[in-house]
């Protein structure tokens, strides 16, 4: 389940989901708008191989890291969101539910720096092409 924070605008998730990117959203589908991080790293732990994307700098700590979900802060602009979502979701790295699961990432203008479970080191990963 590909899970956007209530910081990730609606229109964005319009233009995943007229691309086949199919998304829910805190607030409307999941928990209610305004519920703590702490609430929500909890809510993670209950759903079904969630990967959760965010605008909020402060869910790309290591110790966040877990087998059953992933965390991805997005590092761009509001109405860049659906554009960097899709690009990270369809990455050769990232593409599978299986492959997300247990990392939290940072995808910005040059790739995705991110922790996995089991590595102690900062990885990068660039985007195809680039």
């Amino acid at each position: 389940m590909n899970l956007l924070d209530e910081n990730i605008p609606l229109e964005q998730r319009d233009i995943l989901e007229a691309r086949g990117i199919r998304c829910r959203s805190v607030g409307p589908d999941i928990a209610k708008l305004g519920i703590g991080d702490d609430n929500l790293v909890a809510l993670l732990h209950r759903l079904k191989q969630p990967t959760f994307f965010t605008r909020d700098q402060h869910f790309f700590k290591p110790r966040l890291v877990h087998a059953s979900y992933g965390l991805v802060w997005l590092d761009v602009a509001p109405e860049e969101a659906a554009f960097f979502i899709r690009r990270f979701l369809v990455h050769p790295r990232f593409k599978t539910k299986l492959s997300r699961r247990g990392l939290v990432a940072r995808v910005h203008h040059d790739g995705v720096h991110f922790w996995q479970r089991n590595r102690r080191a900062l990885e990068f990963a660039a985007w195809p092409g680039a």
